[in-house]
């Protein structure tokens, strides 16, 4: 596996300027890049070269997601392609604080106001879905991050009140923002160096399904599995953090899972099952539904 390499947000001060970054083996730090753990705990898991897993929240259901967020390292809030609106996951954030899961939400897209909201919110990652090249890439940074390293606005909410008030928060943030971009498409193959390389990318994953769709391959095919090679390939030289949507796939036994750290769904941390739909136990390694390959 290729050294793991993630770009460092505001506190690194004026080295930030040169676009500083942690390298190394999976875990490792150098003397001088040595930090305290991140409250990120599902970015301070991939820096340790760790798996992680979600659930995917799609619902305005406050008391079914603090349930299932004590048991997995992070949760999808589901903004693409559900009809969740930020004062929902809002709520459902308030509602439990500091959950083991850590918030992460995917936009429909990398505008400014919605990872603003996002951000403001309380959310430490985005998932910017269907990127094709390196200026969609750019736009999830850049307001997903304060200056000097993005252009993120000091907007008021309740991102502070959880994560340690305007000063701790302003402080510490970039660090702590986890920024997921999703290669979905074959244009986005072609790009995926490029789109790996831009400062403050830390996951790039692919969106098994939609790669499927656009491609016009099944995910059988061995011309997708050159895609996928060449995604984890680019990603990898670029020295971020290689993904795959579908865990039921690709998290074990596939010849890219060794190098594959960050999924959607998965297994939960401690063997507990989401509740029985209609009678029938829901599989926690499958995709939501509509997005079955």
């Amino acid at each position: 596996m290729s050294p793991l390499k993630i770009t460092i947000g505001f506190a690194t001060g004026a080295a930030l300027l040169c676009g500083l970054a942690l390298s190394g083996p999976a875990g490792a730090q150098s003397p001088s890049a040595a930090k305290p753990k991140l409250y990120n705990t599902t970015k301070q898991k991939l820096l340790e070269g760790k798996q992680v897993f979600s659930f995917t929240q799609s619902k305005a259901d406050p008391a079914a997601y603090c349930e299932a967020a004590k048991h997995y390292d992070y949760t999808w809030f589901e903004m693409q392609h559900s009809t969740l609106e930020f004062k929902d996951v809002e709520a459902m954030i308030a509602a439990c604080p500091k959950v083991a899961a850590t918030p992460m939400i995917r936009l429909p897209d990398a505008q400014e106001w919605h990872i603003q909201h996002a951000t403001d919110i309380g959310a430490l990652g985005v998932i910017i879905p269907t990127v094709d090249d390196v200026d969609r890439a750019r736009e999830g940074v850049k307001w997903a991050k304060y200056p000097p390293f993005g252009r993120r606005s000091a907007g008021s909410g309740q991102a502070m009140s959880i994560w340690g008030g305007f000063g701790p928060y302003r402080q510490t943030i970039n660090d702590n923002m986890l920024v997921a971009i999703m290669i979905e498409t074959p244009t986005g193959v072609a790009n995926a160096f490029d789109i790996a390389s831009v400062p403050g990318v830390d996951v790039v994953l692919i969106g098994n399904n939609d790669l499927s769709s656009f491609s016009g391959f099944k995910q059988s095919d061995d011309k997708y599995e050159q895609l996928m090679q060449k995604v984890h390939d680019d990603v990898l030289k670029a020295g971020k953090i290689f993904g795959q949507a579908n865990a039921a796939l690709y998290a074990k036994g596939h010849r890219l899972s060794g190098d594959a750290k960050f999924f959607q769904n998965g297994p939960s941390n401690d063997g507990w099952l989401p509740p029985a739909r209609n009678g029938q136990r829901v599989n926690p390694n499958a995709p939501p539904p509509g997005e079955t390959p």
